[in-house]
């Protein structure tokens, strides 16, 4: 009973624990030394308190706590079950390197209030957090409108016509989706299965004809907008007018992992997965999925722009996530999973690298980047790690995810998914090794002064070397993300 109870409280603190850091961090405001201590104190013990519920979430314990009570059967509660844990752990450990990476970057770029950045960054992290431990789709639909509420000034960070337009269109398609889809799904749920508690093996189960399920699926797949499905994908390309560490929080720590994590949460524990497979929900998600997994793939070919090209990488692998649930196999659901962890890494090193290449060198487009990998050897070995995870290359943890999600889609007999997954991986590759080549096989253009910079500050370098090692780890050991993801299902 002690354990319990002490397991729970280690719940509530794990979600309160950015928030609290959010309200301290302006007090230092005019200390940026401190300021940026009480940030970096604030990862930490949110990583620590991730971790301390790691080995009994592991051992069986599914501590819980409802918070407040609005009416009966509508509570604001947590839950730590094994998805969640897996994503709370990702976010967690990410938002330490990702704090060390921004001080780097916005002292050496000069960045304009940079007290609000980490403010929003705090909250958003408290957010995502929320999201991992609800226990229902009410309190999961609060944090996830916080967590976009909490972004938005991220995005608009610089403040100019740019950033003021993809803020705009990033809430109106985020908030939009929200509103007009995800709730009215939320509300139909309750009315049909009477409660909003997620559930193994499904609230809906046996409660809706095929009609009713297909209609639902499709309101939380499109409702569900940070999981950038197409064509309610715009946002994320908008948003690369941000800072580069907002980019890394965008594609991998807390915004579009809450998308795909949500659609995986909500086919496993809204659904359920064995009533979406008897009701022949398969193949329209399949198709859905898999269109966007290659037009993005195919739109980022053709992007000079290297954080675009890094954006519509994003959307193609996060429907990797959604047609893995669309297979609606055990081993894909694990797979997909493992490959929110698995993208998480890799993308925040491409971002780190891209940040890294603007700091130092001042450069954007990949056509730019001839020879830089002889000037900034770290960085472009790192990116050539993060790269080689998106592609599904061992040893990076990209491989495992996309290497599961493929024996499901073969035992299933889905060839559309194996077709989606072998002509996306050229694809990928199409994209990402040529910036590889470029990078350390070109020669470096001669402006007659000799090699113009070196790397970037170093705890830029230090955060993207940390997490490229952090990609081939998981590859070599991948029995912590591997355990939850196969709990999740029971198993």
């Amino acid at each position: 009973m002690t354990a319990a109870l002490s397991n729970e409280n280690l719940a509530v603190m794990t979600v309160l624990t950015p928030f609290a850091g959010a309200l301290l961090i302006p007090l230092f405001r005019r200390s940026p030394n401190l300021r940026e201590t009480v940030t970096l104190v604030t990862a930490g013990t949110l990583c620590l308190l991730t971790i301390g519920l790691l080995g009994p979430v592991l051992d069986g314990a599914r501590p819980e706590m409802q918070i407040l009570r609005v009416v009966p059967g509508l509570d604001l509660a947590f839950k730590v079950e094994p998805l969640g844990m897996l994503f709370a752990l990702v976010a967690a450990s990410l938002w330490v390197v990702n704090s060390i990476y921004s001080i780097g970057y916005m002292r050496a770029n000069d960045e304009p209030r940079q007290t609000t950045f980490y403010v929003c960054f705090a909250v958003a992290l408290g957010s995502t957090i929320g999201i991992a431990f609800a226990k229902n789709l009410f309190t999961l639909f609060l944090f996830y409108e916080a967590l976009t509420l909490s972004t938005y000034p991220l995005v608009t960070h610089k403040r100019n016509e740019e950033a003021v337009r993809a803020g705009r269109l990033y809430l109106l398609l985020l908030l939009g989706t929200s509103l007009l889809l995800l709730l009215p799904a939320i509300i139909a749920t309750w009315a049909i299965a009477g409660t909003l508690d997620f559930t193994p093996g499904g609230i809906l189960a046996g409660k809706a004809g095929v009609p009713v399920i297909a209609v639902l699926l499709a309101l939380y797949v499109f409702g569900i907008g940070k999981a950038a499905v197409m064509p309610l994908h715009f946002w994320l390309p908008a948003a690369m007018v941000a800072p580069t560490p907002v980019s890394a929080l965008l594609h991998a720590v807390a915004v579009v992992k809450a998308g795909v994590f949500t659609v995986v949460k909500v086919a496993v524990f809204v659904f359920g997965v064995d009533n979406l497979s008897s009701l022949g929900q398969s193949a329209w998600l399949t198709a859905v999925a898999g269109t966007t997994v290659i037009a993005a793939s195919i739109v980022a070919l053709r992007q000079d722009n290297l954080k675009r090209r890094l954006a519509y990488s994003t959307i193609s692998q996060l429907s990797y996530v959604v047609l893995g649930v669309a297979i609606l196999a055990p081993i894909s659901l694990t797979g997909a999973a493992m490959h929110i962890a698995a993208h998480a890494f890799s993308k925040i090193t491409l971002f780190f690298a891209a940040g890294s290449i603007y700091t130092a060198a001042h450069l954007t487009e990949v056509s730019q980047l001839d020879g830089i990998g002889r000037r900034m050897p770290w960085t472009m070995a790192a990116f050539t790690i993060g790269a080689l995870g998106m592609i599904g290359i061992p040893p990076t943890a990209g491989f495992l995810g996309k290497w599961f999600i493929l024996t499901g889609a073969m035992q299933t007999a889905n060839w559309l998914a194996v077709s989606v997954i072998i002509v996306s991986t050229l694809l990928n590759a199409g994209y990402f090794l040529p910036i590889v080549f470029r990078a350390f096989f070109r020669e470096p253009p001669d402006d007659g002064h000799g090699p113009a910079h070196g790397e970037a500050p170093w705890p830029m370098v230090l955060a993207l070397t940390t997490t490229a090692a952090g990609s081939m780890l998981m590859f070599f050991l991948p029995g912590i993300p591997y355990a939850l993801a196969t709990l999740m299902m029971g198993r």
